[in-house]
């Protein structure tokens, strides 16, 4: 079973599943974890026992790692499966794509929901705005772009 797949099986015992894996210098093992509704923010506590999950079964399984670190994906979400795609319709995303289409390949707009494998962003074209169609294979990086209002907090 590769890392990845060991990973996803642990985690959705526990109820998360996995956004990213990042392997570093060092031996540091990044993981990025989230609740598959997404009602719910990911907390230290989860964290935590994600993570004493993962070292359980990583000793287990013979996994080779220096240092384990689990968090939450971050304001800024990536985008990785159709799944993500779908869930966040509707939100704004930074999509950079492997090639370029019309001479660019960073486009700012709002995702559309995937019919089938294509992925729909609306984004503000040359003259106004325009539907880029693209698939998950064509993407280099995809994230959520965050929006945070500090002006409705109360005094």
């Amino acid at each position: 079973m590769q890392l990845t797949e060991l990973i996803e099986t642990a985690l959705a015992g526990l109820g998360y599943e996995l956004v990213d894996l990042e392997r570093s210098g060092g031996g540091l093992l990044q993981v990025f974890i989230d609740h598959p509704s997404g009602d719910v923010s990911i907390a230290i506590e989860d964290c935590e026992k994600a993570t004493r999950q993962l070292q359980h079964v990583f000793t287990v399984e013979n996994i080779d790692f220096d240092r384990l670190e689990v968090s939450s994906p971050g304001l800024d979400r990536p985008l990785k499966k159709l799944s993500d795609y779908t869930r966040f319709a509707g939100l704004e995303v930074a999509v950079t794509l492997k090639r370029p289409v019309d001479g660019r390949k960073k486009f700012v707009g709002v995702l559309q929901s995937p019919q089938g494998e294509t992925i729909g962003l609306e984004f503000e074209g040359k003259t106004g705005l325009a539907v880029l169609d693209f698939t998950i294979a064509d993407v280099d990086r995809a994230r959520l772009v965050p929006h945070v209002d500090f002006r409705s907090r109360k005094q």
